[in-house]
């Protein structure tokens, strides 16, 4: 007897694997979590930023479920008002500006709730106003003029008794957090990539470099070709501010 085949498409199941139970409370663990999970986004230097450090610090927040994202500063160059000499060949201010607020605006897309601690190519622009005596009430707020209206920009922020600090004016987070004998992450130095801990007789604080995200072959970076490598790479702090850990970036080349 011929067996009658239905014309009609069966649907496929897939392969659904079971969790272990250590797994699964892992997973609920991580659902449950209220806790602070900071990723720390080093120096970007827009537009003189690499192309491929947007993805892999998305790739990063992803990856350790963060759900608190500080900008450490520098997030925008301004070569072409630097207090030191700037590149004959380079764009004009208008262009430049410009060029930051496209690669601005698509960091803003992927992390729309963020600090932003002031670094010092961010205060360029402040710095020259003061230079000339100009009011602040003459100057528009990072906010209005690159377009990202619910960036928090702060000198600094402390989250969960960790400091967060560009790291011009307080020096590298090693000699900030001993001094302080606060745990403090910093930027600012472009090769600066670590963690270290400091114990005292009650208590244990870290320090973290972060790294950075800048094309160091464009021409805004002229001053460190020949010199030491950039340290590419970002930073995350978990456990309510418990767990540091230095994030660099896989390159291809």
């Amino acid at each position: 007897m011929s067996k009658k085949v239905s014309n009609k498409k069966v649907k496929s199941v897939g392969y659904r694997p079971r969790l272990t139970k250590r797994e699964q409370e892992v997973i609920n663990n991580l659902r449950n979590d209220t806790s602070n999970r900071v990723l720390v986004i080093g120096d970007v230097h827009a537009p003189f930023e690499r192309k491929d450090y947007l993805k892999f610090c998305k790739e990063t927040y992803k990856k350790y479920n963060c759900n608190t994202v500080v900008f450490i500063g520098d997030i925008i160059d301004s070569h072409y008002s630097s207090y030191h000499e700037t590149d004959a060949d380079g764009l004009g201010g208008a262009q430049e500006l410009d060029l930051a607020i496209k690669s601005i605006s698509k960091w803003y897309k992927a992390f729309p709730d963020a600090y932003v601690t002031v670094g010092n190519h961010d205060a360029i622009i402040m710095r020259k106003a003061q230079t000339s005596s100009i009011p602040s009430a003459w100057i528009k707020h990072y906010n209005d003029v690159l377009g990202t209206p619910n960036w928090k920009w702060v000198t600094d922020v402390v989250i969960d008794d960790v400091r967060y600090v560009h790291g011009h004016k307080s020096s590298k987070a090693r000699t900030a957090a001993k001094r302080d004998m606060q745990s403090t992450v910093t930027g600012h130095y472009h090769t600066d990539m670590y963690v270290d801990w400091m114990f005292g007789a009650n208590k244990a604080v870290f320090a973290l470099a972060v790294g950075c995200g800048i094309d160091s072959r464009s021409y805004a970076m002229g001053y460190m070709q020949g010199g030491k490598k950039e340290a590419l790479g970002c930073g995350v702090v978990l456990d309510s501010g418990q767990t540091p850990i230095t994030v660099k970036m896989n390159l291809n080349e």
